[in-house]
């Protein structure tokens, strides 16, 4: 296919990228290590940590989970927020030869019972904080080890003590729990730092990360990124964004990271690109505390901040951000949903650096396209193909539509998943025979390679970032007794993008909303609960009894 995109890159950005370069992300985590030992290379609530500390952390970390008899490959869950804990087991369990399995803290009892099973993870890290939750479901999984770990563990003596404190016993956020088979983090530490790492042969095909998505019918299921898949895309973003760089590639940069790193824009983007670079990634537990986040940034030069359009809406909007230094800011991406004109304007008008949208999804490690780095100007559109990425616009026979005609999104590229974990009839459904993977999306490519997004062709709810899939919403409802039938369908909201909407019929005449509210916060995680509840007598279905969500979608005009 004729790549008409290439005559637009920005200069400076090559048409393809080397992602043979490194034999695993394993060479690429230790050669960041020597390289930029005395650097620091993440900081949280003040403290931070050096290249050579996270070295010998996560090798004290990666000797012990060996020390388990854990086989290689074997898969290992962390489940905690940004805390300095999240890289230090992520570059543990990849040097021990293990696969990492990203969960996020939030989900309920539910959730968290069917990625533990789904992955068959035999260890996890966990904060406290949530460790009510793997208590619930533990002994329904085949984890065998558990590591609980606390604000402070790794923030010093009296500051580390303090925090777990208030976090304990002020602000009370760590429900009482049972776990006795548990080890704490620090003892886990201790026990692991006489025992020697015992190197392991990674190749570039084997899974690194199992990033659980609910692909194209809503069954959650692990998207299997090899090593090679991240390495590619890491490499794609980093020569992206040089022209943004201004020519210095080896000053240190300071990477804002506020997403969660459970999600795959910031586990690449901010985490593993950030340590590729030998930059400081700036970890924000809470970036939903707006204040706090912006004095975290004011108390250091920035260079790079990943977010989703409501963070950045979040931030514009108080009165303190525009009275930050933006003078060192060189790149703000936007990713994990569409960044809205009125936000990226303001952004603009505020920093002088353009939100440079990109798009990609946890199938494609993620990014695919991106906007180019030295635009000004919003685009409305997804950008133009990343290096070594073919984008085609597809029909529903798998043929290319003409130019400036809608079509599926379909991505080729170093950076396209293995496959679903475990799921080979899913796998079936999204990779074409050429390589090309099925996204769902549609869209219209014009003459210059630009992709806009124009509807999506899965029921997908986009919620700040996240993927909230219709039929695992229905299926929580459904099964409440006093529910006869539900569809579950994303509408407008200024503050997230969308918003899950229910429309219920009735079983009990008597249920209420507040009820039903009650019974989705119990088994939902925050993001997935529905904001509305619309009671109907019945619901739109096609002649063999199914519901017709788009009918539902165009009647509420979402």
């Amino acid at each position: 296919m004729e790549k008409i995109w290439l005559k637009h890159y920005p200069s400076g950005v090559p048409a393809e990228i080397d992602d043979k370069q490194y034999p695993s992300l394993t060479h690429l985590l230790e050669e960041s290590f020597r390289k930029f030992a005395d650097r620091p290379a993440f900081k949280c609530m003040g403290k931070s940590i050096t290249y050579r500390e996270l070295d010998l952390l996560s090798q004290r970390v990666g000797a012990w989970l060996q020390s388990r008899g854990l086989a290689r490959g074997a898969t290992v869950a962390i489940m905690m927020p940004n805390v300095l804990q999240y890289p230090v087991c992520i570059a543990a369990i990849l040097r021990a030869g293990y696969t990492v399995v990203n969960v996020n803290p939030l989900y309920t009892p539910r959730e968290l019972e069917y990625q533990l099973k789904d992955s068959g993870a035999q260890a996890i890290f966990i904060l406290e904080n949530f460790a009510i939750t793997l208590q619930q479901v533990l002994e329904r999984t085949s984890v065998q080890h558990v590591v609980v770990t606390s604000m402070g563990d790794l923030l010093g003596g009296v500051k580390g003590a303090l925090v777990n404190l208030v976090v304990r016993k002020v602000k009370k956020l760590v429900p009482p729990y049972h776990l006795p088979r548990a080890i704490k983090f620090n003892q886990m530490l201790a026990e692991g730092k006489p025992l020697s790492l015992v190197p392991v042969t990674t190749s570039r095909d084997d899974v690194a990360f199992l990033q659980y998505t609910g692909g194209t019918t809503g069954v959650s299921k692990g998207a299997t990124l090899l090593h090679r898949n991240v390495i590619a895309n890491l490499l794609q973003v980093e020569a992206w964004l040089q022209p943004a760089m201004k020519g210095n590639t080896s000053e240190a940069l300071n990477v804002v990271c506020a997403l969660p790193l459970y999600h795959i824009f910031a586990l690449t983007v901010c985490g593993l690109m950030g340590i590729r670079m030998g930059s400081m990634n700036i970890l924000i537990p809470n970036p939903r505390d707006i204040p706090d986040f912006i004095k975290t940034l004011s108390q250091q030069p920035f260079h790079i901040l990943p977010a989703v359009n409501t963070l950045y809406n979040a931030l514009v909007h108080h009165p303190d951000f525009a009275k930050l230094d933006f003078s060192h800011l060189r790149v703000a991406n936007g990713g994990g949903m569409a960044v809205q004109r009125a936000t990226a304007e303001k952004w603009f008008s505020i920093t002088r650096v353009p939100i440079i949208e990109g798009y990609g999804l946890s199938e494609t490690s993620p990014v695919a396209t991106s906007n180019p780095p030295t635009a000004t100007e919003y685009s409305g559109t997804i950008g133009l193909p990343l290096p070594s990425t073919e984008i085609a616009i597809r029909d529903d026979e798998g043929k290319d539509v003409p130019l400036g005609q809608p079509g599926e999104i379909c991505i080729r590229g170093p950076q396209v998943m293995a496959g679903y974990w475990k799921h080979p009839d899913e796998t079936a459904k999204v990779m074409m025979p050429d390589g090309f993977f099925k996204s769902g999306d549609i869209g219209i490519m014009d003459e210059r390679g630009h992709t806009r997004i124009v509807d999506r062709k899965k029921d997908m709810i986009l919620v700040s970032g996240f993927n909230v899939y219709p039929n695992e919403v229905e299926g929580v409802v459904a099964m409440h007794p006093g529910v006869l039938e539900v569809a579950a369908i994303g509408v407008p909201d200024e503050h997230s993008g969308e918003t899950v909407k229910l429309f219920v019929v009735k079983k009990d005449p008597a249920l209420t909303e507040a009820q039903l509210l009650d019974y989705c916060r119990q088994h939902l995680t925050g993001y997935k609960r529905p904001k509305f509840i619309e009671f109907r007598t019945d619901l739109p279905k096609t002649n063999v009894g199914k519901i017709l969500r788009r009918e539902l979608r165009e009647k509420t005009g979402s």
